[in-house]
């Protein structure tokens, strides 16, 4: 379907396979993507993953502010469809009216469960079993228009953000590559989201990052999958902080301990006293040092240093 101009809108990795799909099937005459932003200590310029694609086809990309109020050279496009997929603005009434197909959305949960920036985060924090994919009609809400297909997938017990994310990328661009042409077709069956279902998932606040040993292990493990590899969970244990990417949970009696208190310091990890249990921190990065096995920063302590000591959310405890 070469001779349907598409404009794409996105930003992070994510987006990344749908807009390959989409330049693989279709006419993309432009992309829009975030500003660039200046990241690291040399505050150096880098690029959107899709600005990347964008310019490796030879793609025209437009990056406004604010494009509620910049989106003129979007529309001299003539769009025929414009397909957003985790681009990071709300999108004015005056693009999403424009396309004769309309303005659809890629989003990475079943909605109307988690609505909103971090779904892929909060669906492993918050306990689900399963996610997914919808596609979806857009308005000018959030996350809130008509449903056009949907597609979902188990979360595995060891599943991160980074291993869920990879997955829902890929059936992201498998699911929209599958439903165009019943959008173009004009054979779609539009659902109204229901209300009374809806969660949101709104984007991960620098407290959410903070592990509470007084919560039970088992939400404390959905925390650190929920979040890794970025921004990863993170822990004192005296005055060095922690940050923590993988743990395990040993069923080991802790009712009579202080949560937080380093019980044992095992060959492969840290553990420590929960709600419930004890949650062993396996993959670790120590401030100022490099994310490694905690096997490895095992092997240069002494476990004395850390046995008894209580691990706390901040420094001030």
């Amino acid at each position: 379907m070469k001779d349907i101009k598409v404009v794409f809108m996105g930003t992070p990795e994510f987006s990344v396979p749908v807009l390959e799909g989409l330049i693989e099937n279709y006419q993309v005459v432009g992309v829009v993507s975030q500003p660039d932003r200046k990241v690291g200590r040399k505050q150096e310029v880098v690029f959107s993953p899709v600005k990347q694609v964008a310019i490796s086809h030879d793609i025209p990309v437009f990056q406004p502010e604010k494009i509620r109020v910049d989106y003129e050279d979007i529309l001299d496009l003539k769009p025929d469809i414009i397909i957003t997929c985790a681009y990071g603005q709300i999108i004015p009434k005056a693009i999403l009216d424009f396309p004769k197909y309309g303005c659809i959305n890629v989003h990475a949960s079943l909605l109307p469960k988690l609505r909103g920036g971090a779904p892929i985060q909060k669906a492993i924090i918050d306990g689900y079993s399963k996610t997914g994919i919808t596609i979806m009609y857009m308005d000018e809400a959030m996350d809130s228009g008509d449903i056009i297909s949907q597609r979902e997938i188990p979360i595995l017990d060891n599943d991160t953000m980074e291993t869920l994310h990879d997955k829902l990328s890929i059936l992201g661009k498998e699911l929209l590559l599958d439903t165009l042409p019943s959008i173009i077709d004009g054979f779609v069956i539009r659902i109204k989201q229901d209300e009374k279902e809806v969660t949101y998932a709104y984007n991960i606040k620098r407290e959410e990052e903070y592990l509470d040993f007084h919560k039970t292990s088992r939400e404390l493990y959905n925390q650190i999958r929920g979040l890794s590899p970025f921004p990863g969970s993170s822990c004192f244990i005296g005055d060095k902080e922690f940050k923590v990417y993988f743990a395990r949970i040993e069923k080991v009696d802790t009712s009579m301990k202080i949560p937080g208190e380093v019980l044992h310091i095992y060959k492969d990890g840290i553990g420590i006293a929960t709600k419930d249990y004890e949650l062993v921190l396996l993959d670790i990065k120590p401030s100022g040092k490099k994310r490694m096995l905690a096997s490895s920063f095992i092997n240069g302590i002494k476990k004395s240093d850390y046995l008894g000591k209580v691990a706390y959310e901040t420094k001030e405890g």
